[in-house]
């Protein structure tokens, strides 16, 4: 069985044809590729341009070059790095400190445990815990013992002690 010579020169040049076809189209792909790419990792114009057209001339070394410079983190990935880190510094801010060593507390404390500072007082007719300054207790009304009274004169604040009653008992 004898083989055409015209038919072998043109399957080479039809397997020639679609081995360029390919290379072109991988080509393209490339440069598509790396244009998409590097828009998703910076947002500078110029350097989207330069990385398409360093794979554009260089081809899959040019491909090789970029994959070595191009930023390791995406936009989107960077940003949500950066929420992921005001989140925790939010919590941390939200925490409430002692006014006297700034260590952490907790909003249940009285005392501070390590430098024994005043934090709350308790309300004496509910037990729920008061900020130092309040005069009111906001959850039941109830007026703290020593707040200032406005309007109030020298024989009010000293009838409101009952100093005669207790004596007298």
């Amino acid at each position: 069985m004898s083989t055409d010579p015209s038919f072998m020169s043109n399957f080479a040049l039809v397997l020639t044809g679609f081995g360029g076809a390919f290379l072109v189209a991988l080509w393209v792909s490339l440069v598509v590729w790396t244009y998409r790419d590097i828009r998703t990792r910076a947002r500078d114009p110029l350097v989207q341009i330069l990385s398409a057209l360093l794979v554009a001339v260089l081809n899959i070394p040019g491909v090789l070059v970029y994959l070595i410079l191009r930023p390791q983190k995406t936009l989107e990935e960077d940003y949500q790095h950066t929420l992921e880190e005001e989140t925790l510094l939010q919590a941390l801010e939200d925490q409430t400190l002692c006014p006297g060593c700034e260590r952490r507390v907790r909003e249940d404390w009285q005392v501070c445990p390590h430098c024994q500072t005043r934090l709350r007082k308790p309300c004496l007719h509910c037990g729920r815990l008061l900020e130092l300054p309040w005069n009111i207790c906001p959850y039941c009304g109830t007026v703290v013992p020593g707040a200032r009274k406005e309007n109030a004169d020298l024989d009010d604040a000293l009838r409101d002690l009952n100093f005669g009653e207790e004596k007298q008992k």
